[in-house]
């Protein structure tokens, strides 16, 4: 398949004659098939008749705690039924969704309500904001809410998601596109009616994106809650599953699966499998298209701010391994200096976008400033194109470690560890050195059974095989714990600060 038979036909909702208020949207397709599954969640299948009901029921109960036009709510719950009825009672009253981790602490909580300055918070008791009006999850209302529908209204912005970025401190991402949508209109290469697995949390915007882009058009949401390898594959057999996005941690969780296990599933129904979120390593690629072919495996570099991105086809990238791919019709695509001044082929430096002017960006931050260039815009990664223009990322500037005068980019660290067997994911930070300035430490996730066999000097010599010495972490440290979450995202200057509190 070409570059450009594969579009990028919509990152959120879009006027037009065809259009309809988001909240709406439920209702259509009831209208036309009640029955019809919306969310298959828990093994329990949710219809869109039932979701329309469930959902106008919860519009009435957020309407009696103040939610109304205009208004922003601070979305805190977990992957559930309950996430998609309340995100659709709250465009149903024209309100604006805020999402955020519901395994925020609550000071950080704090820090995002401060910003986003809702009418009301929903989530696990524990996140209760002082002064501010609350919903537990879970909490039913008193009275016997009608799920009549209620009003038309569009909800202007249609959502605000958050991030903590590379510096920890909490932004808010305002997409001030209205709430409509033209419901014959696919997302990406989905076709309308498709079954979509959500493996990803809601929280991130790229799953959120693609889920309700999914029940604007009349799809099929399988959602996961919680990401488990075998389990995905469980559900893409079960429900034969035609789209799903991915980041490289589920997608090398799934590769580290038994071979016989992981290919006694039955993966015929897949037309897409996309990944984006981070970097995804050329052998675990690699490992992908020889399982499932190249003509279903598909790329997406981009952000939540939507100020460009590239993408790439499973066979244009076996021609140029490790890229990104290009930016499609309506982006322009750079690679600039410090002062601005555009690279040379393969020269590394800030990768910079400029949309068309029907495309420019919808996008506005709370609690941030955007990095620009004039015009162009960048999300802070570094990268460099070949002599074709396919675009290879390096690493966000923020991570790259200076070490004795060289550049070390934890991402081609971090991709050389995990191919090592016993390692379930690794992180590598810079941390202050006397005489180097900082040297690259890796913090690494062992598997279980591997705690025993393997340690610092096993993964070195490991290593010595991938890397030139220079980049071969000086020191290691060795966890249980999950480093990265279900998306694939990683606190890095957390754990920078942490360690460097600690010594």
């Amino acid at each position: 398949m070409e570059n450009d038979q594969v579009k990028i036909t919509s990152t959120g909702p879009s006027g037009g004659a065809a259009s309809l208020p988001v909240g709406d949207l439920l209702a259509y397709h009831a209208g036309k098939a009640p029955a019809r599954p919306a969310v298959s969640f828990n093994d329990e299948t949710t219809s869109y008749a039932e979701l329309e009901a469930n959902a106008n029921r919860k519009a009435r109960q957020l309407a009696e705690l103040g939610v109304e036009e205009g208004k922003v709510v601070t979305l805190a719950v977990p992957n559930s039924l309950e996430f998609y009825e309340t995100t659709f009672a709250i465009w149903k009253l024209g309100a604006t969704p805020n999402i955020v981790s519901p395994k925020l602490p609550a000071s950080e909580l704090k820090a995002i309500v401060e910003l986003a300055d809702p009418c009301l918070v929903v989530g696990e008791m524990h996140l209760r904001v002082d002064g501010r009006k609350f919903l537990a999850v879970g909490a039913t209302s008193d009275d016997d809410l009608s799920g009549d529908p209620l009003p038309s209204k569009v909800s202007s912005p249609w959502k605000i998601m958050t991030s903590g970025g590379s510096t920890g401190r909490p932004k808010l991402i305002v997409d001030r596109q209205p709430g409509t949508y033209d419901p014959g209109k696919p997302y990406i290469n989905q076709v309308p009616g498709s079954t979509v697995l959500n493996p990803g949390p809601l929280y991130h915007n790229a799953p959120f994106v693609t889920v309700f882009h999914t029940l604007f058009t009349g799809g099929h949401v399988v959602e996961m809650g919680k990401f488990d390898p075998l389990r995905a594959l469980q559900l893409i057999e079960r429900y034969k599953v035609n789209w799903v996005n991915l980041v490289p941690t589920m997608m090398s969780r799934i590769s580290k699966l038994p071979e016989p296990e992981r290919k006694s599933f039955d993966m015929s129904s897949l037309q897409a499998v996309w990944h984006m979120a981070s970097v995804c390593p050329q052998w675990l690629k690699q490992d992908w298209i020889d399982w499932i072919g190249p003509d279903r495996i598909f790329e997406l570099y981009g952000g939540t701010e939507v100020i460009g991105g590239t993408m790439i086809t499973g066979r244009e990238w076996l021609a140029h391994k490790g890229s990104v791919g290009k930016a499609p019709s309506g982006w322009q695509m750079r690679i600039l200096d410090d002062n601005g001044n555009e690279c040379a082929t393969g020269e590394i430096g800030g990768i910079y976008f400029l949309a068309d002017e029907d495309q420019r960006p919808t996008y506005a931050y709370i609690g941030a400033k955007a990095k620009t260039i004039g015009d162009w815009a960048t999300y802070g990664d570094l990268g460099y194109v070949d002599e074709e223009g396919y675009l290879y990322i390096a690493d966000r500037r923020t991570d790259m470690i200076v070490s004795g005068g060289a550049n070390i980019f934890p991402a081609e660290v971090e991709a050389a560890l995990d191919q090592h067997p016993d390692v379930q994911s690794s992180i590598v930070i810079g941390l202050p050195d006397e005489d180097l300035g900082n040297r690259a430490h890796a913090i690494v996730q062992l598997r279980k059974e591997a705690l025993q066999r393997t340690d610092a000097d096993v993964l070195r010599a490991f290593l010595s095989e991938k890397l030139v010495r220079y980049k071969i972490p000086r020191t290691f440290e060795f966890t249980d714990e999950n480093l990265r979450d279900d998306a694939g995202k990683a606190r890095r200057t957390k754990m920078r600060d942490e360690r460097i509190g600690n010594s």
